[in-house]
């Protein structure tokens, strides 16, 4: 079980955003007819991106291991014991990732984002 780099993790950090972006874009936008035409009630821009950010990581991570960032870069998502990680693992992971704080921890946990700390999981070479 090789611990990816945190090069590595940018790379899938960027690729993800991307795609997380397009998709809360899209829906916002499908949203926003809805409300224009039929009344619904608006909502702020970034309630979409911070759903799609949750659902998208939640879902990849639940059922394949890994976002199509992890898949260009041939990596998955193992808890410590380099087994498949648990749904609550999943749920964690993708709850914190919500936080703003997290990606500033990577100097403080050994190269660990605080998803990975708080969800005992690791991102390793597939």
């Amino acid at each position: 079980m090789k611990v990816v780099g945190t090069g590595t993790r940018v790379l899938n950090f960027l690729i993800d955003t991307l795609l997380i972006v397009i998709i809360s874009f899209a829906f916002g936008k499908w949203y926003n007819f809805h409300v224009m035409y039929w009344g619904y009630t608006p909502v702020p821009p970034y309630s979409f991106f911070f759903c799609s950010l949750f659902v998208y990581y939640f879902i990849f991570e639940a059922i394949w291991r890994r976002t199509p960032g992890k898949w260009l870069s041939i990596s998955k998502v193992v808890d410590k014991n380099g087994k498949k990680a648990s749904f609550l693992q999943v749920l964690v992971r993708s709850l914190v990732r919500l936080t703003v704080i997290d990606m500033f921890f990577i100097p403080f946990l050994n190269g660990r984002t605080l998803h990975d700390f708080l969800s005992g999981t690791y991102v390793v070479e597939a």
